[in-house]
């Protein structure tokens, strides 16, 4: 079993004819990813990648004549919500937006609109999810992941990468590899992630991977310090020398007033029964130390 994405999914990728759509659409193919419909508008009736994949002018077009339940965005900024909001509109149950520089202000009526609609969208701003073995949907590397049972949420894509490395290279595999994205305003959070992982019987320990800025650790951590005591589970923050008041990467990892600091976070994670990580490569040998075997 994983979470949001498995065996079952049936993809479909919006803006599959662009430059970025292509060349990850190709690496997820490759992967094993059932990629079974690309949608660009004015380019519906074509095939995309070598052939392999039809392209729909619609959303609901792809899940009409290919059945897909699952989407991928790769659409400029300016156009990813609208493109959010027509696969919610087509009936897609999980959309990964891997965008980058959305307004926040352009997101807020989209994640509620997702929400009333009982979809699951995570992103934006993300590198979107593995299931090694079954199906990766977004930009994390495929080499990097063996399969296992150690669930992995991140808001970083890049530190996410580094720890799942170094996880593979000390032979613990992984269920599901989530980024949740960096910016202010997402659809999935910490929280959100760890109530999935908690209901998946494939998933035996857990690694956050956070950083600087508001407060869904603090939240995830007391959730799982209620629902998760036996479950091993480790984290990392990043930011721990972030001055105050300055942005630092993410749109969202930014200290104000003292809330969202590291120091708060560990604090918290720490009394929830999380082993804290000073560097991501330190994560295998505190999951070891937290009694998970692999």
């Amino acid at each position: 079993m994983s979470i949001l994405i498995g065996r079952d999914t049936r993809l479909v990728v919006q803006g599959i004819t662009g430059r970025e759509g292509e060349f990850h659409s190709r690496a997820m193919l490759e992967y094993g990813t059932p990629i079974v419909a690309g949608m660009t508008p004015g380019k519906g009736g074509q095939r995309a990648l070598d052939g392999r994949v039809p392209v729909f002018d619609t959303v609901i077009d792809a899940v009409r004549e290919a059945g897909a339940n699952t989407s991928c965005i790769f659409v400029p900024a300016a156009g990813a919500p609208d493109a959010v909001l027509e696969a919610v509109d087509a009936g897609i149950s999980t959309i990964f937006c891997i965008t980058e520089g959305i307004p926040a202000l352009d997101m807020i009526p989209v994640v509620e609109v997702v929400r009333r609609a009982g979809a699951r969208l995570i992103g934006p701003n993300c590198p979107g999810a593995t299931s090694p073995g079954r199906a990766k949907v977004g930009i994390i590397p495929g080499s990097i992941h063996r399969e296992g049972r150690v669930g992995v949420v991140s808001r970083s894509g890049t530190l996410t990468y580094e720890a799942v490395q170094a996880m593979t290279d000390a032979g613990l595999g992984q269920s599901t590899c989530v980024g949740i994205g960096g910016d202010p305003v997402i659809g999935t959070q910490f929280l959100d992630v760890l109530q999935l992982f908690a209901a998946d019987p494939e998933t035996e320990a857990l690694v956050l991977i956070g950083e600087i800025g508001g407060a869904a650790e603090e939240e995830a951590a007391a959730w799982a310090a209620e629902h998760m005591r036996e479950v091993p589970r480790v984290a990392f923050i990043a930011g721990r020398t972030a001055p105050e008041g300055k942005r630092m990467g993410h749109a969202g990892a930014i200290i104000s007033g003292g809330r969202g600091t590291a120091a708060s976070k560990v604090e918290a994670l720490e009394a929830a029964g999380f082993r804290v990580a000073g560097s991501p490569t330190e994560l295998p040998a505190l999951l070891r130390e937290a009694g998970y075997r692999g």
